[in-house]
């Protein structure tokens, strides 16, 4: 039984979306970051950078447990250790899906929660901050839009940890201030797609 170490947002929601998918039995503790329980002594121990998600698996490489943190290692992690199709073994796949992991974890989120905080969060209005993150956070969709004219999932015609990493933070693409069925028709295709998988409405309900 996997632990988990989460709140509801999109990094969180990552890894429970690929729990379900790889079907790997799990237990939720919540870390609530608005109360500042990701500084807690015991769960720095687990993720020291005081950031969910984290988690601990008792089951790690060759019987130990191993606890991790960073959301694109969790998915990786997890990928391997039960040998899903969600992370290649083709070389030359496996460098695409990795390639479209990192453009979720260097850019398309980062730059995504930077407008989400100064469009909706910042304690005084910042006309410079709102304006640079909206225009990169709609410049990515482009980049996933072109990307998906091209082939059906992120890295290529098969869905992938790629795929799981992006979701949860396009689902909140209202908060951007774009109009993304009519900008971006591929990527708004491509996220009715994935939002009907059953293990990632299910992931995303996490933590309840």
């Amino acid at each position: 039984m996997i632990d988990l170490y989460t709140w509801g947002t999109p990094n969180g929601r990552k890894v429970s979306i690929m729990l379900e998918e790889v079907g790997l039995p799990y237990t939720v503790h919540t870390v609530d970051i608005g109360a500042d329980e990701q500084f807690a002594p015991d769960f720095l121990a687990i993720s020291p950078n005081n950031k969910i998600p984290a988690i601990v698996d008792p089951d790690g490489p060759g019987g130990a447990p191993i606890s991790l943190f960073e959301s694109g290692a969790i998915l990786v992690y997890l990928a391997e250790k039960t040998g899903s199709d969600l992370w290649p073994t083709d070389p030359r796949q496996r460098l695409e899906t990795l390639q479209w992991l990192m453009f979720q974890m260097g850019g398309l989120g980062p730059f995504l929660g930077q407008a989400n905080h100064f469009l909706h969060f910042a304690k005084e209005d910042v006309p410079y901050a709102k304006n640079r993150y909206r225009t990169e956070a709609h410049r990515l969709y482009g980049v996933m839009d072109k990307r998906l004219s091209e082939v059906a999932y992120m890295a290529g015609d098969t869905y992938s940890i790629a795929d799981v990493a992006s979701y949860p933070w396009v689902m909140r693409y209202d908060w951007h201030e774009i109009d993304l069925e009519h900008r971006c028709p591929r990527v708004w295709d491509w996220l009715q797609r994935i939002g009907e998988r059953p293990a990632v409405i299910k992931g995303m309900a996490v933590p309840a």
